[in-house]
């Protein structure tokens, strides 16, 4: 039997310069960056730790989102949005309920007639199809999500506001 050599490996502490040629570091804490306040305050966006690979046109990008304001239902939707131009994924990093209320993408704008509502375990993660209406972020429990979505040339958001006093009531869960 032929006795090949051992490599030995010693880990070194992780850098951005030390692994930019094999990718990029994803690091919220990095104090070259500041969070951007998004959905109305309620929620911390980590935007663009790292980009997913894509075509020319746009590209993916990894985000943390540190969900700091949770609610409870029943809730007055107010918002919905969508993303034209490409998907939306929430996966939580730590156990975090969090509420979907979806519409069809075909849609103008979403009808509450034609709305869905589902809440998370707390493990389970989404991803919306392009162009899917869905409520922004609402968490029942405070946590960090990792998102993917597509940043590049294009508007990519449409927002719909409900009229004072016309936007669905979102009860709490049946038992």
């Amino acid at each position: 039997m032929q006795a090949y050599p051992r490599t030995i490996l010693r880990p070194r502490h992780l850098t951005r310069a030390a692994f930019a040629p094999f990718g990029e570091v994803l690091d919220a804490a990095d104090p070259g960056r500041a969070p951007i306040a998004i959905n109305g305050g309620t929620t911390l966006r980590y935007d663009q730790l790292a980009r997913v690979e894509t075509d020319d046109e746009g590209y993916g990008a990894i985000s943390l989102f540190q969900a700091h304001e949770a609610v409870s239902l029943p809730l007055v939707i107010e918002v919905m949005e969508r993303h034209p131009l490409g998907s939306q994924a929430f996966m939580p990093l730590t156990r975090c309920r969090f509420v979907i209320v979806v519409a069809p993408a075909a849609s103008r704008q979403p009808d509450p007639a034609n709305m869905q509502a589902f809440v998370t375990d707390g493990r389970q993660g989404v991803s919306y199809r392009r162009g899917t209406w869905h409520l922004p972020l609402t968490v029942l429990d405070m946590a960090h999500l990792l998102v993917v979505d597509r940043k590049g040339p294009g508007c990519n958001l449409n927002e719909h506001v409900f009229a004072p006093g016309t936007g669905p009531l979102l009860l709490p869960q049946e038992v």
